[in-house]
């Protein structure tokens, strides 16, 4: 019985080696990658089409590395690296731009290959991605963008693009319009005062119910399912963030600012290729759930972490200086929702992030070139 049973395990686990061995489907030998980068030279694509290859060439480099702590060869036959136009990626082939890549280093021919964006700024793709690996940016989520499913799909796809090329994305999100619509189902009119949500007793309760349980989780559903792997978050969770009342509580009540953000929750998540999704809610010392403008946490978050870039989507788009800023509030040519985005960008250079744009959500993939262009896209803010 002893030997039947040693049988048995000894062909399970023969079976689990070689279904292990199937999945990663590499072989040492043959890298997918490296043989596509080394034959003619690429026909004209696009930009971001290089950044899809990137993206496949990371994950062969995850598979890869899987491999070895198994201790299975990698083999391809039918590689999930397929560079196939029928990839959820395709959509990255439609730009008409030059696309180039240094050759293997046995090619006769070796010599670096650029690329041209659409900007018209000239570069190797090499430096492109040596230029943001291991950079973490912070992308705050809302406005237009929030409202329609293809401009959500378009953010979603651009973060998990993002990851798998080498940048380190985190996401803070709002819920304004998912708000806004469960208020109204409950016979509740929306407030604001300066662009911020008036939130009273019963108001916090649903933007708590609304940003934690549905957005953050929706979001985190969609990241997932589009191949990373998100981690959901509200600023009570690890007490990420703690929240202390605004100095106008008298009347926005429940709104609060960021008093003290710890950061060494996120450390771990965001050096281990995770995208943490935070929903900006919070509690102070005695436990009271506090609403905190998502562009606030988001410029906080990224002090914190020390960014690269922080990224705010919304609907406006035009250069401001930060030497001007206050003046264009005090004219009043900056208002409403405006005013908050721009104070947490000044905030948040002023901390030591070092780039932080307003980007137009309105626009497909708008993240992916705001991030990947030298001169960049939207509103940004200077210093």
């Amino acid at each position: 019985m002893a030997a039947n049973l040693m049988s048995q395990h000894t062909r399970r686990g023969v079976k689990c080696c070689l279904r292990d061995q199937e999945r990663l489907n590499l072989r040492k030998d043959q890298n997918p990658i490296r043989s596509s980068f080394s034959l003619q030279p690429l026909q004209p694509s696009s930009f971001l089409h290089f950044l899809r290859e990137a993206r496949l060439s990371a994950q062969y480099r995850k598979k890869k590395k899987m491999a070895r702590s198994l201790k299975l060869s990698p083999s391809p036959s039918t590689s999930t690296l397929s560079l196939s136009s029928s990839s959820k990626y395709s959509y990255l082939l439609k730009t008409p731009t030059t696309l180039s890549f240094p050759f293997s280093s046995h090619h006769s021919h070796s010599h670096p290959l650029t690329i041209r964006s659409s900007s018209s700024a000239t570069t190797t793709a090499t430096d492109l991605v040596q230029q943001f690996e291991g950079k973490t940016v912070v992308v705050k989520y809302g406005g237009a963008a929030m409202k329609r499913p293809e401009l959500k799909a378009s953010v979603v796809s651009d973060l998990v693009l993002l990851s798998c090329v080498g940048l380190r994305p985190v996401l803070v999100h709002g819920g304004g319009p998912e708000i806004n619509h469960w208020l109204k189902l409950l016979n509740m009119e929306p407030l604001f005062h300066d662009g911020l949500r008036v939130t009273d007793a019963k108001t916090m309760e649903i933007v708590s119910m609304v940003l934690v349980g549905k957005v953050n989780k929706d979001l985190v559903s969609l990241i997932n399912k589009a191949g990373a792997t998100a981690v959901g978050l509200s600023g009570m969770d690890g007490r990420l963030l703690m929240a202390k009342p605004t100095p106008n509580s008298a009347q926005l009540a429940f709104v609060g600012e960021v008093a003290r953000i710890d950061p060494t929750i996120l450390q771990p998540l965001v050096n281990n290729g995770h995208i943490p999704v935070i929903a900006s809610v919070a509690a102070d010392e005695l436990g009271q759930s506090y609403n905190i403008n998502a562009d606030t946490v988001a410029g906080e978050v990224a002090a914190a972490l020390g960014a690269e870039k922080l990224i705010l989507l919304t609907d406006f788009g035009e250069e401001i200086d930060i030497k001007g800023v206050k003046k264009l509030i005090e004219e009043k040519k900056v208002g409403g929702g405006m005013i908050p985005k721009v104070n947490c960008c000044v905030a948040s250079l002023s901390q030591g992030v070092r780039t932080a744009s307003i980007i137009d959500g309105r626009v497909q993939h708008s993240l992916l070139h705001g991030i990947m262009s030298e001169e960049g896209i939207g509103t940004m803010i200077t210093g």
